[in-house]
């Protein structure tokens, strides 16, 4: 027949369970977990003084942002992000990048053509290649980098 849970501990086990259960009591009852502590120690470690308000002692926060120039991506770069999927792969018919023979009869259609087909799509290729934040701009300077890596 069993004891139970707490007879069949050991003198030491029911001491140190006891000396856990004292430092645990302790804590409870110290000051650390009253309402007024905790909201102290989760408080922000600085109040910025904001424009409109009335603010104590505490200068104004200037915040300066200068523009940031946003240089847009290569003819290359642009291929290797988003065209690369199809034209690297082969997929859908697509002709891969460096590919004479697949790139002759639509070279020969004239750079407009090509032009017409990647911004607005023809057959299995979706307008853009699907890279809907891609200018018409950007689309016709990755034309032009795979018709050069063509020749």
């Amino acid at each position: 027949m069993t004891a139970g849970v707490l007879g069949e501990m050991t003198v030491f086990k029911k001491v140190g369970l006891a000396l856990v259960m004292l430092i645990s009591m302790n804590a409870v009852a110290s000051n650390q977990f009253t309402a007024d502590r905790i909201t102290e120690r989760v408080a922000p470690a600085a109040a910025p003084c904001v424009e409109g308000q009335e603010c104590k002692d505490a200068a104004p926060v200037v915040v300066v942002v200068a523009p940031v120039a946003v240089k847009a991506p290569s003819a290359k770069g642009t291929y290797d992000v988003k065209c690369f999927a199809c034209h690297g792969t082969g997929a859908a018919g697509a002709p891969k990048l460096g590919d004479k023979e697949a790139w002759a009869p639509r070279v020969a259609q004239g750079i407009d053509a090509l032009y017409e087909h990647a911004i607005g799509g023809f057959n299995a290729m979706p307008a853009k290649g699907a890279c809907s934040d891609c200018s018409d701009d950007s689309i016709k300077a990755v034309v032009d980098y795979m018709v050069e890596n063509a020749k």
